[in-house]
């Protein structure tokens, strides 16, 4: 397959199996979305020829572009089983024949036999449970049960983009054909994807740029490189690693070549003009010619991308007090307490709706407040990016000049440099702002914000529109920074690498816990187990989540407080092990002074004064034990 003259891959032999997962893999441009394409039959071999099994069924899902009109989101999932439909009207049709006809006929005998088959094929339909699976498909992907009946038309695109994945599912065709599927997912979405397809039969084909995805659901992986396909049995971790180590032995290989051309052609140029070497310089010549040269691309340079570090804030970045967040219809926040302290690294997580856009936008003081109060730390710098932060930009500037004249410091080359790992390469450098499409430009618009960062970063979505190299430049970036950062992210590998605390957001609530996402997953996890242990309360009405709140007349103490409390608990009782070590060493100190009066003096002193810190530490830790068993209580 070509483009031009830039070949694409040749001599491409392949067989996908029954079953196989593989992922397809490549640089940008390397022919990923056109190779599903070709399999798809949408796009036409320039030599060779693909061959399907009998009565095969594909089906693709692009990366975008797929709208749908005309019916109701659950109508135009339910057309999946248009055959299934039509025999159950036909069964009907059939049932009321029998009642009418002679059981005696043959006409009757010819209508059993006809209503036998479409019960058996309606079966192998999966007729009897079709609304079924559509709502679990649906609700998989996160369409509220109040949006089931609502037109597709009503839908922005990436929501369009759900209901032709979720037709595709349900389709169950024999080759599934998915380029980029998580594009438009959040991560709830993205997990029950992960369990859908590590459950379907048939294979499937998939392009992602997001490794955790690609670890949870490939068993093998394509590489599309130096114009040929290579093949890894694997996830994406194992390919990388056996990757690097075929890259290396191609390598070598074309230096071991190069070294024997070398030679065999000093030999030719030597003995040329000889009468008497003439037959060995023939023969080295027929060498030269039947060699198969290797070829080997240019080494795709690694950039390491350090952030400016910013001047470091106060401890306490951001504080929100008892904050309430409503728009005309939507209630979205009430009572929301947090604390941002200074190195923080915080991922907030929840489903689509629940409010993280909103919350970030709060921290950044651009989203007025309903109740409550919002404070900033001292020295505070705040850079805010928003999704549609491109329209901030000016679409008359060049992106290379106004890099330079954002980051005057920096060298050209490393601002191509740059640019190229944000998937601007070559003469990219040179386009105006306004001629990008809005992925394109929100991608700059990253990269130019990251120049010059201040010391609380607060990214709504960083990674959208970032290839696997662009993100394995800006995570290690991300990593370094030394200022403070929330951040709202899809990709779970990026989520884990990075955060260091997670808030979930569900139901007006905020919730804060420690770690990375697989914590916050196995917190909640532990969570739903204690809760599966405890008896049924003596009511058989569950309350409402927001009743939850209250428990024998008393607020429930803010998740985070609560959290705070447990880990000052922990530090007093790591405090009270030292002083009580201390003490000790003190009283041992005290019985081998014998008449020193000074030494006793200054260990009697010393002694004291430990022993006041070690009763007003069990006064604090009693008070914040009491506190934590009153509120569970």
């Amino acid at each position: 397959m070509r483009y031009g003259e830039r070949i694409l891959f040749d001599e491409l032999d392949w067989l996908v199996a029954p079953g196989d997962r593989i992922g397809v893999v490549g640089g940008n441009g390397s022919g990923k979305s056109t190779l599903l394409k070709i399999i798809h039959g949408s796009e036409q071999l320039d030599r060779g020829e693909i061959e399907r099994q009998k009565s095969i069924q594909v089906g693709y899902l692009p990366q975008e572009g797929l709208t749908f009109s005309g019916r109701t989101v659950f109508g135009e999932c339910l057309s999946v089983f248009d055959e299934a439909i039509s025999l159950e009207a036909e069964m009907e049709e059939l049932t009321r024949k029998m009642g009418e006809v002679d059981p005696s006929t043959l006409e009757f005998q010819a209508v059993m036999d006809r209503y036998e088959w479409c019960t058996d094929r309606y079966q192998a339909l999966d007729g009897y449970t079709k609304e079924a699976q559509v709502g679990t498909v649906l609700g998989g992907l996160a369409f509220a049960r109040g949006d089931w009946d609502r037109p597709c038309e009503e839908f922005s695109g990436g929501w369009q983009m759900r209901v032709a994945l979720a037709k595709l599912l349900l389709l169950k065709p024999n080759v599934l054909l998915l380029d980029e599927p998580t594009n438009h997912l959040d991560l709830e979405a993205r997990n029950w994807l992960e369990d859908y397809l590590s459950n379907y039969p048939h294979a499937f084909l998939l392009i992602s740029h997001d490794r955790f995805f690609l670890d949870a659901t490939v068993r093998k992986v394509v590489h599309l490189w130096n114009r040929k396909a290579h093949f890894y049995t694997g996830n994406y971790t194992k390919f990388e690693k056996l990757r690097d180590e075929r890259i290396a032995q191609v390598r070598a290989a074309y230096r071991n070549q190069r070294v024997r051309i070398e030679q065999v052609e000093a030999f030719i140029n030597r003995f040329r003009y000889q009468a008497t070497k003439a037959k060995q310089v023939q023969s080295r010549v027929k060498e030269l010619e039947k060699l198969e040269r290797i070829e080997v691309p240019p080494e795709e340079k690694t950039i390491h991308f350090r952030f400016p570090q910013p001047q470091p804030s106060g401890r306490v970045v951001v504080e929100l007090d008892r904050v309430a967040k409503s728009y005309v219809d939507t209630h979205v926040f009430d009572d929301v307490s947090l604390r941002i302290e200074r190195g923080d690294r915080i991922a907030l997580v929840g489903a689509n709706g629940a409010g993280k856009s909103t919350l970030i936008r709060i921290l950044a003081g651009t989203e007025p407040l309903t109740a409550g109060t919002r404070k900033e730390g001292y020295r505070v710098g705040i850079d805010y990016f928003a999704q549609d932060q491109y329209k901030e930009l000016d679409p008359e500037a060049v992106l290379l000049n106004d890099l330079v004249a954002h980051a005057p410091l920096m060298g050209e080359s490393e601002m191509r440099g740059l640019l190229g790992c944000f998937l601007f390469s070559g003469d990219d450098a040179f386009k105006r702002i306004g001629v990008l499409s809005g992925g394109e430009r929100n991608r700059y618009a990253l990269a130019r914000l990251l120049l010059r960062p201040s010391n609380l970063l607060l990214l709504d979505e960083p990674t959208n529109h970032l290839d696997l190299r662009a993100k394995e430049v800006l995570l290690p970036a991300l990593l370094e920074f030394e200022g403070t950062m929330v951040f709202v992210s899809h990709d779970r590998y990026f989520i884990d690498r990075l955060a260091n605390k997670v808030i979930h957001i569900e139901d007006g609530d905020v919730e804060v816990y420690p770690g990375g996402y697989e914590d916050f997953l196995w917190s909640r996890q532990r969570r739903a187990e204690d809760e599966s242990e405890r008896p049924a309360p003596a009511s058989q009405s569950e309350p409402p989540p927001r009743a939850a709140r209250q428990v024998a007349g008393k607020r429930r103490m803010n998740p985070y407080r609560a959290e705070k409390i447990r880990v000052r608990i922990s530090a007093i009782e790591d405090e009270l092990e030292g002083l009580e070590e201390a003490c000790d060493k003190l009283q041992a100190e005290l019985a081998t002074a014998g008449s020193d009066d000074i030494l006793r003096q200054r260990v009697l002193h010393e002694l004291e004064a430990s022993q006041q810190q070690m009763q007003r530490h069990e006064d604090e830790w009693t008070e914040l034990s009491e506190q934590l068993v009153a509120e569970a209580g």
